[in-house]
């Protein structure tokens, strides 16, 4: 189907073309090459034979040279545009803002809202037919006399319809600002990837959009391909072509076998030229994408919104593809780790988790937004039903009238005002900021983050990096300046301090040497002149070996013509450099047909291959194994103790006749001549050292995993400070760490990795396996109380599995390949490892941002609904009227989201250890804050609604009929709710208990403007609200006393922050929700990935606890019923037994599990939980000697309250403890 489809899509398209093509001046057209693209292996090869002759003879048709490329004229390049298309894929179109509307217009609370509002309006328009209305329909009528009151009934209805209206468009606006940033996001991600093409015989760098049909790019090891093309030149060229195919297996190229080249595929060795045949829409991933319908929108809609931003359009599409088969981690792992299989199943199901479920916090506060709504809703519903109830008795029980049918409408009017005052508890109730809140912060420091050189790719590893507990961070580049230069070397028996005068060398190895060098590079790598006066010459390509070419200078030779003498076309076959060879070879063929073959690589590999070495004279002479060990001893170990990465260079001559057989690498690989060991630098960047020393003091241990020496990464280790002299840590090598963690069969063991880990600070010599086993085991570990959360760097392709597998990944943007990239959730522009402390520091920021808020909403959350629901019940009707109150909603929604949200850090962050995964949101300190806010604010309305209008002398507003003028009464009350809020904000600020809250208030300007703000609108709304708001303009004595008891808020907040912590022991019972949620929600997501509904899951997870529970109650039995066998073996008098048994025989066990379980204040020390404080010593002491600590039923997840009163009946009770047991269950 496929096929027809691509067909027909452009039959219909480019028919009219393909004439027009030929007429282009360019002698092939768009179908003849999509046509051949779809073309695999010696097939590919017979057509481009049959048709063109050969590949120059596509060139010719293309117009291009195949060594030269385009000439990179203009108005040529827009005609390739114009006949064979751009290089992009059309994005799909963003949502429109009505659309956002409609988004928002579907929340539940607001449609309920809508609904009763219409009613109220509908109902406010019908008057009781005969004039004696009041009377006969009682206090239903009473007060409505006033002509003009009766007309303003619809009012509150329309207020409300239009404060839904502002909040839908208020949460509109915000999505779209969101999805534009994102978009931005997105675009600032594609202008990253940019590609090597020759034009006018020059290399240059390209965004990838600006590639032609007809180009030629060089391709190298760890691209991602842009397009689709043809091979013109390769060597040991292998593609991983999984994400097209899902064939795992690397897929060799070479010019004369299988040339073609597709998009999207990686290329996992070698490098080559390829001639650009088919781009955007045309190319392979471009088809499979129109296929999937491009511009549609839907499918990728929900992953966006995930925070899954998507890196180019190439990745969309393969996304797409695999979601739409159902395993949305095909592509998670491009490669294929040593440990096969089972490690992919995990590898799988840990990408599903990570980039599918909600991040840690937004999880954590999903849960609570869960728990506040279910209480909201009970609430609301209890006020309904206590005022109608109320009203009903009052009306038709005590007073005995009978229900009129021309009242029934009024009486509606009066039950509809009852159900939204309910709704309105419940809109308040509901914390819908807390999402929002999320939301702007981590797009706000995303966007700050670009500054300090972090481009996040995925929203959620910003937040993550707040609690990262380990960093395993690459030594080239990202601790060290990636700019290597030769300062040592050895030759013909000399040790050299420095580079020697040439004139010290033979000429004969002197010789050898540059060209050694000059070709056994990639060609690419080349060093230019510096850009400004007295600046360092520019390194391109690989740094090594630009410090190779750099020693080539030293030596006063050049590189150049030795390579102009032989051109890449020419090599005889190249040995590219990878993990598992680690040296590079290039055969070239002499003038005589004899073959030489120059090579090199780490020092220890390469002269293990080495039977002779060039003396003094430039003669070779006979390398012996003792020789080698002196070497090893005298010249590269002082070397790497200096921290110098050493490379050893080396050649071999082969005869013409016979030809050696090429493909038998371990007999072409030996057997070498050892030319001269060189000892590269690479300096350590200068702010690293700082930036390690502030990882540490925030609680983050960095480990440094390399692929150099040991002594060199030792030496470098010490420099950057990661570790110090005498201090107790391993340095070990990749072997010998695999001989420490694997058992004789050569598994992988959590117990051996445990007893490594921890004290590891160097991995050297570490291939790409051991980095993603490091990662692993340190993940998986459960050494610590608290699981490890690991950030790790990489730039290679072979880093991808770890960089998949770790909490957060860092690639680097400069050095890093396009596979380490696509593979990471957060992109270093700058390649710096301080960068890393930057993301931390705003991980954190994030943290406090939401702590800040949720203190905030909780307390106007908790106070609000408390007000209405007992003002509601004692006076029927809710002090707050429904306006107000979503004007309150909106103030503490969303300005206050966006007022905390938007904290810039501070150094002081830096200063804590990391919070952790199972940290409650809510910290003991926040609990005191809000609930000593919470009392004080509740303590001063009270006060207003109950003596207020005796304090002021006005007025009462209690007991107001049903459309009365607003009161100054209640007007007092909601004005100085609010500015308790507002003050509250500025409270809300400091979260750890610090005295100053204004400390760094005007570094936040919009936190500054939203206060302001939110006052400006307060006294509009109060002054001029009038009768929608419910407000009567106040004068200045009274706004002076609603503004002193706001400010009231700010001295009690210094009054809070006195009392200690400690002596509010019952702030830990009361958030007694222990740590049972977190972790085996934890466990469900990884065993069920499917996305199961919220209730669901919270049902499976309750059967969970409550099994495990039951389990570990009988363990307990049994643990007691010992204890008493053993007891009276040990004891003559049984008087003695009540003291043990009482603990278990008498407990109620209630299994609180009907609400998810959410830590939600701290608990460190449960032996402090006054349940438990209250049973004598001699009964606890049974606890400790349990055999199993998990077998406190503290621990298991359910909640054991000690019934302390029922004591002194522990004698009728039953004897058996199995007995109370199964009473209470």
């Amino acid at each position: 189907m496929g096929d027809l489809t691509n067909s027909d899509y452009y039959s219909k398209n480019q028919r009219n073309d393909v004439s027009s093509n030929h007429e282009g001046g360019f002698g092939v057209s768009v179908m003849e090459l999509r046509e051949l693209m779809e073309l695999r292996g010696s097939e590919a090869v017979v057509k481009i034979q049959e048709e063109y002759g050969d590949m120059d003879g596509l060139c010719q048709r293309l117009r291009t040279s195949p060594t030269e490329g385009l000439t990179g004229d203009a108005t040529d390049l827009d005609k390739r545009k114009e006949v064979y298309g751009e290089n992009l894929i059309p994005p799909k179109k963003p949502k429109t803002f009505l659309q956002l509307v409609w988004e928002a217009l579907q929340d539940v609370t607001l449609i309920i809202l809508e609904v009763a509002a219409l009613i109220s309006l509908g109902l406010s328009f019908y008057q009781p037919p005969g004039g004696d209305s009041g009377e006969s329909c009682g206090t239903a009528a009473a007060g409505a006399e006033d002509e003009g009151e009766a007309e303003a009934g619809w009012i509150e209805g329309a207020a409300i319809l239009l404060s839904v209206v502002c909040v839908v468009l208020v949460t509109a606006f915000n999505d779209w600002s969101k999805e534009k940033q994102f978009r931005g996001l997105q675009s600032r991600i594609e202008q990253e990837q940019k590609f090597q093409v020759v034009r006018g015989a020059q290399v240059i760098q390209l965004p990838v959009a600006d590639i032609v049909v007809g180009d030629i790019a060089q391709i190298k090891y760890g691209d991602l391909l842009p397009t689709d093309g043809v091979l013109i030149q390769g060597n040991d060229l292998k593609i991983d072509e999984s994400s097209l195919t899902g064939e795992s297996d690397h897929v060799k190229k070479a010019a004369d076998r299988d040339p073609m080249l597709l998009s999207g595929t990686h290329v996992m060795e070698g490098s080559g030229r390829m001639l650009v045949t088919a781009v955007g829409v045309n190319s392979q991933t471009g088809i499979i994408f129109t296929l999937l319908g491009a511009g549609e929108p839907g499918e990728e809609e929900k992953k966006e919104k995930k925070g899954r931003i998507q890196d180019d359009n190439m990745e969309n599409n393969q996304t797409k593809v695999k979601k739409q088969d159902g395993a949305a981690a095909m592509e998670m792992q491009p490669l294929k780790s040593a440990e096969g299989g089972e490690m992919e199943e995990k590898e799988k199901k840990k990408a599903n988790v990570s980039k599918k479920e909600k991040s840690v916090l937004q999880g954590k506060l999903t849960k609570l937004a869960v728990q506040i709504g279910k209480a909201g809703l009970v609430m609301s519903a209890i006020t309904v039903i206590i005022l109608v109830l109320y009203f009903a008795v009052d009306n038709f029980v005590l007073q005995k009238r009978p229900w009129l049918t021309e009242c029934t409408p009024i009486y509606v009017q009066y039950f509809v005002k009852f159900f939204i005052i309910g709704v309105t508890v419940l809109v308040v109730a509901v914390p819908e900021g807390l999402p929002l809140a999320v939301t702007i912060s981590l797009a706000y420091s995303v966007k700050k983050m670009m500054k300090d050189h972090n481009l996040v790719r995925h929203l959620d590893a910003c937040e993550t990096m707040g609690n990262a507990t380990a960093i395993c961070s690459d030594k080239t580049g990202t601790l060290t300046t990636n700019r290597m230069t030769a300062v040592a070397c050895y030759v013909g028996d000399v040790h050299y301090k420095e580079i020697p005068d040439p004139g010290l060398l033979s000429v004969k190895s002197l010789d050898i040497l540059v060209n050694a060098i000059s070709l056994n590079s990639a060609y690419t790598t080349k060093i230019l002149p510096a850009t400004k006066e007295g600046g360092l010459p520019m390194q391109v390509g690989n740094k090594t070996e630009c410090g190779l070419l750099g020693l080539v200078l030293d030596l006063k030779r050049d590189y150049q013509p030795v390579r102009n003498q032989i051109p890449e076309e020419k090599l005889y076959k190249v040995y590219t450099f990878n993990s598992v060879r680690k040296s590079m070879s290039t055969v070239i063929k002499l003038p005589d047909g004899s073959f030489r073959m120059y090579s090199k690589g780490a020092s220890e590999i390469v002269l293990k291959k080495c039977t002779k070495i060039l003396n003094q004279e430039g003669e070779t002479r006979v390398f012996r194994p003792r020789d080698k060990d002196e070497m090893v001893k005298k010249v590269i170990e002082p070397m790497a103790c200096d921290g110098l990465r050493t490379i050893c260079v080396a050649y071999r001559d082969f005869p013409g006749d016979p030809e050696p057989l090429w493909d038998n690498e371990n007999d072409i690989l030996n057997e070498l001549t050892a030319v001269c060991v060189v000892g590269i630098e690479d300096p350590v960047r200068p702010e690293v050292p700082s930036a390690i020393v502030r990882c540490q003091r925030a609680g983050i241990t960095v480990r440094m995993v390399t692929g150099d020496n040991i002594n060199t990464a030792r030496a470098i280790a010490i420099k950057c400070g990661i570790i110090h002299p005498g201090e107790d840590f391993l340095c070990i090598d990749g072997k010998e760490f695999n001989r420490r963690i694997r058992n004789e069969k050569g598994e992988v063991e959590q117990e051996r990795m445990d007893k490594v880990w921890p004290k590891l600070r160097v991995l050297a010599r570490s291939s790409p396996t051991d980095k993603h086993t490091l990662v692993k085991g340190i993940i998986d570990s459960c050494l610590t109380d608290q699981r490890q959360v690991v950030a790790v760097t990489g730039d290679g392709t072979n880093d991808g599995p770890a960089l998949k597998k770790a909490d957060v990944g860092f690639a680097m943007g400069i050095a890093g390949t396009d596979v380490a990239k696509e593979a990471s959730d957060i992109i270093l522009t700058d390649d710096n490892f301080s960068s890393i402390v930057m993301a931390v520091m705003w991980g954190r920021n994030v943290y406090d941002s939401i702590s800040k808020f949720l203190q905030f909403q909780l307390t106007v959350n908790v106070v609000a609904v408390i007000v209405a629901f007992t003002g509601a019940c004692i006076t029927q009707d809710s002090p707050l009227k429904a306006v107000q109150m979503l004007w309150v909603n909106l103030i503490m929604d969303t300005f206050a989201s966006l007022a905390l949200a938007t904290e810039p850090p501070t150094e002081a962050l830096l200063m804590r250890k990391p919070y952790g995964r199972n940290k409650p949101l809510i910290s003991s300190t926040m609990t005191k804050n809000i609930l000593g806010h919470g009392i004080y604010q509740l303590v001063i309305i009270f006060s207003l609604l109950f003596v207020g209008e005796q304090i002021f002398d006005i007025d009462s507003g209690r007991h107001a009929p049903l459309h009365s003028p607003p009161s100054e009464h209640y007007t007092i009350i909601f004005n100085t709710f609010v500015l308790m809020q507002l003050f509250n904000e500025i409270n809300a600020r400091k979260i750890h208990g610090e005295r100053n809250v204004f400390d760094g208030i005007f570094r936040n300007p919009i936190f500054c403007s939203i206060v302001f703000g939110t006052f400006a609108i307060q006294i509009v709304i109060v002054q001029f609200g009038g009768k929608p708001f419910s407000c009567t303009p106040l004068d200045l004595e009274k706004w002076g006393w609603c503004t002193f008891l706001g400010l009231g808020e700010l001295v009690w907040g210094q009054v809070i922050a006195t009392i200690p912590n400690s002596k509010l022991r019952f702030l830990r019972g009361a958030g007694q929700l222990t740590k049972k949620n977190e972790m085996p929600g934890d466990e469900d997501m990884n065993e069920d990935n499917e996305e199961i509904d919220h209730a669901e899951r919270e049902l499976r997870r309750g059967q969970v606890l409550w099994f495990r529970g039951l389990n570990r109650i009988q363990t307990q039995i049994r643990v007691v019923n010992a204890f008493r066998s053993s007891l009276y073996e040990g004891l003559e008098k049984p008087d003695s037994r009540p003291s043990i048994h009482n603990f278990m025989t008498h407990p109620e066990f209630r299994i609180e599990d009907t609400t998810p379980h959410i830590p939600l204040i701290d608990d460190t020390d449960l032996e402090e939980d006054p349940a438990l404080r209250m049973i004598p010593l001699s009964q606890t002491s049974s606890q400790p000697q349990s055999p199993n600590k998990n077998n406190n039923a503290v621990d298991s997840g359910i909640n054991l309250t000690i019934d302390t009163t029922s004591k002194s009946a522990a004698s009728s009770g039953p004897a058996s403890p199995l007995h109370s047991l199964e009473t209470s269950l």
